[in-house]
């Protein structure tokens, strides 16, 4: 099993060695059914610093379901105005 995740802006800075351009593929010891939320903790990234979840180009929740070969992408909440 492997996912490919992607970390936008301050979410990067979870990751030691995280590199942009190439993002970070995720290959999980055992075929436990893995949440998009289970996955950030896997990896380093605090859900509750999650805002947006994409899974293969959709925007999802943090429990939805991510499978082998699936994309993910992060972006904490971003501010503005």
């Amino acid at each position: 099993m492997s996912i490919q995740i992607k970390l936008s802006t301050t979410l990067r800075d979870c990751v030691p060695d995280y590199v942009p351009e190439t993002g970070l593929l995720f290959e999980p010891e055992d075929d436990t059914p893995l949440t998009a939320g289970e996955l950030a903790r896997r990896i380093g990234i605090p859900p509750e610093e999650v805002k947006i979840v994409m899974v293969n180009a959709r925007q999802s929740e943090l429990d939805s379901p991510v499978r082998d070969g699936d994309r993910v992408a992060y972006f904490p909440a971003v501010g503005g105005g």
